[in-house]
């Protein structure tokens, strides 16, 4: 079964597994549009074209989750109280005020208290509420629920991190978050290939919703991808390249079957 909201497009298929997209939006609501620079309008900082890369999950059986509004409204990725998920190292919050790069996402103040708490509700519960919805009905089907949370980022933010990312960052909250054999399988097959670098538990080591969710004593397996934009797209101008994303999305595509694949103990 299909469902839509304005605030995620939502997709439920047979198999264990959900993708969760929490920041391909690019919509602004016009209040909030109204209240930003220039800067800000441009939503430069989008997740751009991940659902398109996994656009192959939802006839592999997967259920998915896809964001409607920009990070820039608020960040569905960043826990509700929005404490620092890298604790000594730059990142952005919950509502942010500034773009990677350090430039002002608001022509005035930042948005108030009671701004940030009516975003939370109005646009932050409702997909967190879809994606538990999506993991209970996994779990009530098949006894275990598996979650990719996608993500891509510009190569270099000198900003966040210093040089140039590795194309895929799996990230499970230092092996908290999954299975140790699930986390595994994915090594393997990033292992298996040398178009695309890799790297486990490095500079993302997954953000809230991997953190929040995974929990392997429940049952719930939690992997985050983050992705270096240069390996599918042209980073300057927003544009996806199809030609540049086919090798990866092949990479992506042995992934997924790995998760789909993957079987708790005594499953």
């Amino acid at each position: 079964m299909n469902s839509e909201s304005d605030v995620y497009e939502r997709v439920s298929g047979p198999t264990p597994l959900i993708v969760s997209f929490p920041h391909v939006g690019t919509e602004l609501p016009q209040d909030i549009a109204a209240t930003l620079t220039a800067e800000g309008r441009l939503v430069a900082d989008t997740d751009w074209h991940v659902h398109q890369l996994y656009a192959f999950v939802r006839a592999a059986g997967a259920s998915s989750l896809r964001a409607q509004y920009s990070r820039y409204v608020i960040d569905l990725n960043r826990p509700p109280d929005d404490t620092n998920l890298y604790p000594g190292q730059t990142t952005t919050g919950l509502c942010p005020d500034l773009t990677f790069d350090g430039k002002p996402i608001y022509s005035g103040a930042p948005p108030s208290s009671e701004e940030v708490v009516r975003r939370r509700e109005r646009y932050w519960r409702p997909y967190h509420t879809a994606l538990a919805q999506l993991i209970d009905a996994a779990r009530a089907r098949h006894g275990f629920a598996v979650l990719l949370d996608a993500h891509s980022i510009r190569s270099v933010v000198p900003r966040l991190f210093a040089g140039r990312l590795p194309d895929v960052n799996v990230g499970t909250n230092d092996g908290r978050s999954c299975a140790p054999a699930l986390g595994a399988s994915v090594m393997t097959v990033l292992k298996g290939q040398s178009t695309f670098s890799h790297v486990l538990n490095g500079r993302f080591k997954g953000g809230h919703i991997t953190r929040h969710y995974g929990d392997p004593a429940r049952n719930v397996h939690a992997v985050q991808l983050e992705l270096a934009q240069a390996a599918y797209m042209d980073e300057s101008g927003f544009r996806f390249d199809a030609n540049l994303a086919r090798p990866l999305q092949r990479v992506l595509e042995s992934v997924v079957a790995a998760l789909l694949e993957f079987r708790p103990e005594g499953r």
